[in-house]
């Protein structure tokens, strides 16, 4: 396999398991269904690390400022505009979902019952970072899955508003 195919498959695997993990949370409050709903949680966040790893081994040489000068290109040729710093948010989207795993695990009963508008903004910018990520920024299969996705959890999300109790 290729540089380039590990790091395109591991983050097409990784968007498959985070959809898969907020249709668990989303659609049932069991436990037996938020145990899937974390280990797909935790699998996408590890394939979503392989990626990272993909994307500066085998297309940024290790160097944070190839990874700038790329995103900054990319932006260009999406808004017009110049600017690299769209990587930063690509950094802090790693903390996130890293630290999101790493509660859930470490500290399970905290964690579901944390504020619900921590959950809220977790899943929030999460899920904007994965909309840039395979309808604006992305070409092909993943964008054609991240347009799919997207009004189908927004569906599913409003349906979920529905029943109480629920907490995602």
């Amino acid at each position: 396999m290729t540089g380039a195919a590990f790091t395109i498959l591991s983050v097409q695997t990784a968007t498959v398991l985070y959809l898969t993990a907020l249709v668990f949370l989303l659609s049932a409050a069991t436990l037996r269904v938020r145990r899937f709903a974390r280990i797909a949680w935790t699998a996408g966040c590890l394939f979503y690390l392989a990626h990272v790893y993909g994307a500066f081994q085998y297309f940024h040489g290790w160097s944070h400022a190839a990874a700038y000068a790329e995103t900054a290109r990319q932006t260009a040729e999406v808004f017009g505009v110049n600017w690299g710093g769209g990587l930063y948010f690509n950094y802090l989207f790693t903390i996130v979902w890293v630290t999101d795993v790493a509660w859930w695990w470490l500290r399970a009963r905290q964690y579901e019952v944390r504020p619900r508008w921590i959950g809220a903004a977790v899943h929030l910018f999460l899920a904007f970072m994965f909309f840039n990520g395979t309808v604006v920024f992305a070409a092909g299969f993943s964008r054609w899955m991240g347009a799919a996705a997207t009004p189908a959890l927004l569906l599913l999300w409003w349906r979920s508003q529905n029943r109480t109790g629920e907490r995602v």
